[in-house]
C-alpha cells in the first residue's frame, strides 16, 4: 500500500480514533484519543495502546519497520516564500504538507482535494530552497513528521502571510479527511475554507503559539 492508498483510506473515514476501538499490534482496547504506529513496509497507520506505542520509539524495534509517530507540534520559525517559490513546488491549493519518504529517498508533497489527497511531483530543487531558507526543516523525522504548510485555504489567498508547522503525519491524513468532507464544488468552498481555518488554530494551540 502506498502513501496515496493510505490517504484515501484515512480519508474515507479513519482519520481520527473511533470509540470502541482496539490496538492493531495487541488488540487491547484504546481510548478514543491513543498513539499510532506507521508500519514502513506497507505504507499504513496503526492505532497503539500505550504500552505497544512505546516499543516502537526506538527504530530497531519491529524489525526497522514499526515506527512510533511522535505527538509533537512544532511552529517553524520566521516561515516565508520567495517570489514564486509556492509555484516552483507545483501545489495548486492553499495548503499542503511534505515529508521524507524513506522508501523512495527523498521529500514527497501532498494536497488536500475533493477525493483525498493529490500528490505533487516535487521538484527536489524547489524544495531544497526551502530548507536552505528553514535549516528546522531539515531535522524532520522520516515517515512519521510532516511540513505543514499553509498560504491560503483550498484557494491560495493573495497577501496571505505563510506559516508552517512541523506535526505528526497523522495530523495531516485528518485535515485530508477533514477538507474530504466539507469539499464543495470546483474550489472547496466557504465551509472547507473555514475548517482549514479551524483546524490550524488547533496546530497553533498544540505547538505553543497564538492565532494569526
Amino acid at each position: 500500500m502506498g502513501p496515496p492508498d493510505v490517504l484515501r483510506r484515512l480519508a474515507a473515514g479513519r482519520a481520527r480514533p473511533r470509540p470502541g476501538e482496539r490496538c492493531d499490534l495487541c488488540g487491547e482496547p484504546v481510548p478514543d484519543e491513543h498513539s499510532h504506529v506507521a508500519d514502513l513496509r506497507t505504507r499504513s497507520i496503526l492505532c497503539g495502546c500505550r504500552a505497544c506505542y512505546l516499543l516502537f520509539t526506538h527504530g530497531g524495534a519491529g524489525g526497522g519497520h514499526l515506527r512510533a509517530i511522535p505527538d509533537h507540534y512544532e511552529q517553524v520559525t520566521d516561515f516565508s516564500l520567495g517570489a514564486g517559490l509556492w509555484d516552483a513546488l507545483q501545489i495548486p491549493v492553499g495548503v499542503a504538507f511534505f515529508f521524507l519518504n524513506s522508501e523512495v529517498g527523498h521529500v514527497t508533497a501532498f494536497y488536500p482535494g475533493p477525493a483525498g489527497a493529490a500528490e505533487s511531483l516535487l521538484p527536489l530543487d524547489a524544495w531544497q530552497a526551502v530548507v536552505d531558507a528553514h535549516p528546522q526543516l531539515a531535522t524532520l523525522l522520516p515517515d512519521v513528521e510532516a511540513v505543514l504548510v499553509r498560504v491560503g485555504g483550498t484557494r491560495r489567498a493573495e497577501g496571505f502571510r505563510p506559516e508552517a508547522y512541523v506535526v505528526p503525519i497523522d495530523a495531516c491524513y485528518e485535515l485530508v479527511g477533514l477538507l474530504r468532507v466539507h469539499w464543495r464544488g470546483f474550489d472547496g468552498g466557504e465551509e472547507a475554507n473555514t475548517a482549514v481555518a479551524q483546524f490550524f488554530e488547533g496546530v497553533r494551540a498544540k505547538a505553543g503559539v497564538g492565532g494569526t
